[in-house]
């Protein structure tokens, strides 16, 4: 089922989480609070700032608790942390967040490496989690990770994702996510599977997450958009990958993201040129180029002057 692209899309900014920490140079916890005010000053609303995971498996996060504690507060963003257990979302509750993300698992080889469970005993998890994050006035978002494919078990039945869906709806949610883990989706299944987790869950708000593994991300956005998807994912500078998961790559870049949609007339509320300079910003920390392109060429209004 294809639906009329949007005239409005909510862009959640995953670079300090997701874009961070596979990343082998470990930022200073100033380092990462400057990145997300600049991140912020350039129009982003909903930023994934944090996961709150074991240190020793994911370094990049243990400052978590005090990057979160000096932006949670900042006017006219909701900052959000990823929380894969139950001990996360004690951090989280402590951390005085106004959203989280809860990561649930189409595989149970995937939710053995990610989180040392099983996918049936994350649909658990959530289901004692979810009353307690309503009650504590939290925006609940939560995420299946590897929707698309696994890198450990391969194809992933559609019907199992919308197994997965329901449960976790039936304990509830606020926003549902299918996340592209590790790149292999293509518009054509974005497309039936967005169309069947809108089926089976009607009037759900629907979050996309894509990887550029394999340069289908933006493509697959555009299909996502067309089949009722109201919230896309993208990193600065297309920093990302999975830690637990062989061959995940970069997501897809909020700078190219904007711009498509820019172009298509589906306003986001984001500025790109400040989000340009925030990618040249982090390639400095970084010292490297990131794999962003809109970083590095003319901005539109700029060619046209030209």
């Amino acid at each position: 089922m294809t639906v009329r692209r949007p005239v409005s899309l909510t862009v959640v900014e995953v670079g300090p989480r997701d874009g961070l920490q596979n990343q082998d140079r470990l930022l200073s916890t100033d380092t990462k609070v400057e990145m997300i005010r600049r991140l912020a000053a350039a129009g982003l609303k909903r930023i994934e700032a944090a996961s709150f995971v074991n240190p020793k498996r994911v370094p990049q996060m243990a400052d978590a608790e005090a990057v979160l504690a000096r932006v949670v507060d900042l006017p006219g963003l909701s900052v959000s942390g990823l929380v894969l257990n139950e001990r996360g979302f004690e951090r989280a509750l402590a951390a005085n967040l106004r959203e989280i993300s809860f990561v649930a698992v189409a595989t149970d080889t995937m939710a053995a490496r990610n989180q040392g469970t099983t996918a049936r005993g994350l649909v658990e998890a959530w289901d004692r989690l979810a009353g307690r994050a309503k009650a504590a006035g939290l925006f609940r978002s939560v995420t299946i990770a590897v929707a698309f494919g696994c890198p450990f078990e391969g194809e992933v039945p559609l019907s199992r994702v919308i197994e997965i869906a329901r449960a976790l709806a039936e304990a509830g949610v606020d926003e549902i996510s299918l996340a592209d883990t590790i790149g292999v989706a293509t518009p054509a299944i974005v497309e039936e599977r967005f169309a069947a987790l809108a089926q089976a869950v009607p009037g759900l708000p629907m979050r996309a997450h894509f990887h550029n593994t394999r340069n289908t991300g933006y493509a697959n956005a555009d299909a996502a958009l067309r089949s009722g998807v109201t919230v896309l994912d993208a990193s600065l500078g297309g920093l990302g990958g999975c830690p637990f998961a062989p061959g995940a790559t970069g997501n897809i870049a909020t700078e190219d993201l904007v711009s498509m949609l820019e172009r298509d007339r589906v306003a986001t509320g984001i500025a790109l040129a400040p989000l340009r300079e925030a990618t040249l910003w982090l390639e400095g920390e970084m010292e490297r180029r990131l794999p962003a392109h809109g970083a590095h060429v003319s901005a539109w209004p700029e060619i046209l002057a030209a």
